[in-house]
């Protein structure tokens, strides 16, 4: 059985288009390229037909991974009652033991997750560990780099 794929309705709606572009618009250019080059002449050893067949292969399986993702979609409701605990959508500044900057994470559902941009999942680490939590909690996180702890300075919506 499929996993529920955690988002917001922000991000399902960006699939959803993302989708809708790609089954018109993008189909229709990729189709084009290939008619393109098959009149190019002998397709054993035509490269714009082998990228054109590329790019199509490339596009469907696109097209698939997004089906996927929005027939299997939950929708992260806005938590209600207490802004204090981390939930999903909450922004978590936390302060590693050991370390003088804090760090501020965003927790988000794994398709929409961004480490780099400090989306963290809910499903990492550090995203599983601080569910829940409040601020002022000490927070203990196994990770695969090793254990860590952190105290939740602060947690907004």
């Amino acid at each position: 059985m499929q996993r529920e794929v955690k988002l917001t309705q922000a991000s399902l709606n960006e699939l959803k288009n993302e989708l809708e572009y790609l089954k018109t618009v993008r189909e229709r250019e990729v189709a084009e390229q290939i008619k393109e080059a098959r009149s190019f002449g002998d397709l054993s050893e035509n490269s714009e037909y082998d990228e054109a067949k590329n790019e199509q292969g490339k596009l469907y399986s696109r097209i698939a991974e997004l089906e996927n993702i929005i027939t299997y979609a939950k929708i992260i409701e806005e938590p209600v009652g207490n802004d204090s605990t981390v939930g999903h959508g909450s922004r978590v500044v936390v302060l590693f033991d050991g370390e003088t900057e804090q760090e501020e994470f965003q927790i988000v559902g794994t398709q929409e997750s961004d480490p780099g941009m400090g989306r963290i999942s809910d499903e990492s680490p550090i995203g599983k560990a601080l569910m829940g939590k409040h601020e002022g909690d000490k927070v203990d996180i196994d990770a695969p780099g090793g254990h860590m702890k952190c105290t939740v300075i602060s947690v907004t919506r």
